[in-house]
């Protein structure tokens, strides 16, 4: 596991070294999935710590074995927001606990490109920076999950997660943690430890997207791994047509001033 991670940080230089010294802590091993991590104890401007043990981050879970399934409940976690598509998540259900409150929150994802649609995009360039700066679908997705995190029980655990769990959750984890106020850096940082903790996936997704294309491991490579740049343009797309990330919450997610003092006093110590 160490070994992978320092792989992983010398593959993204921008990445800082910090993030990944927790992932001790910080990532939930898994047998039927990746990139399952706590997202607390990050430091904001308030003086807190983001609460550990509240709110979790991963990949597909369709395929969670009954040895995850007793993690889950062993850390309280009966509360699930799904952002794939319909069809996406169809064909491969969530493998939750049997009480669990699942919500399917689909918006945008249903208008992703398949494999075929993908390799074009990239092809064309600037893919990344479009589903980014794209912040039409951001708040139908989004709402449910800030929703329930105003009203989940004490003692209880929240997760979400996508596909690869590292575009829409990775987007989702950055308002999140914005919202509780974890500066900048720390955000992107989050961000893009994805690429270490999928390394295994991705790097399997990236030669298959080289067969039959004309480009190579390194162009797939750098066309899809995630940048700092990326959530930068999400937050500047924001900021461009609501005035703020806090404009947004409230006009798209009904999360005004009085909410979001509630999610900082429920999230972080």
């Amino acid at each position: 596991m160490k070994k992978l991670f320092l792989a992983g940080a010398m593959l993204v230089p921008y990445l800082a070294f910090a993030q990944l010294a927790d992932s001790s802590k910080r990532v939930v091993r898994m047998q039927g999935t990746v990139n399952f991590r706590d997202a607390g104890g990050y430091k904001t401007k308030y003086g807190k710590t983001v609460a550990w043990g509240k709110v979790y981050r991963s990949a597909d879970v369709s395929r969670l074995t009954e040895q995850d399934l007793k993690v889950l409940s062993g850390r309280h976690i009966h509360t699930v927001v799904d952002f794939r598509g319909v069809k996406e998540s169809a064909a491969a259900p969530d493998h939750l606990l049997p009480d669990t409150k699942y919500t399917l929150s689909p918006a945008g994802s249903d208008s992703l490109p398949d494999a075929k649609g993908m390799i074009e995009a990239i092809k064309k360039g600037d893919f990344m920076l479009k589903f980014y700066s794209n912040v039409t679908p951001l708040g139908e997705r989004y709402k449910p999950l800030f929703q329930q995190l105003l009203t989940l029980p004490d003692g209880e655990a929240m997760l979400y997660h996508c596909t690869g769990g590292r575009d829409r959750t990775g987007m989702a984890t950055a308002l999140f943690l914005y919202i509780l106020g974890v500066d900048q850096a720390t955000i992107e940082a989050d961000y893009t430890a994805s690429n270490v903790y999928l390394e295994p996936m991705m790097g399997k997704m990236f030669q298959g997207l080289t067969m039959g294309t004309g480009l190579n491991e390194a162009q797939v490579r750098n066309a899809m791994e995630l940048k700092p740049e990326y959530i930068r343009a999400m937050f500047g797309a924001i900021n461009e047509k609501y005035g703020s990330v806090e404009g947004f919450f409230k006009q798209e997610m009904g999360i005004g001033e009085k909410e979001l003092k509630q999610l900082r006093k429920k999230y972080t110590i």
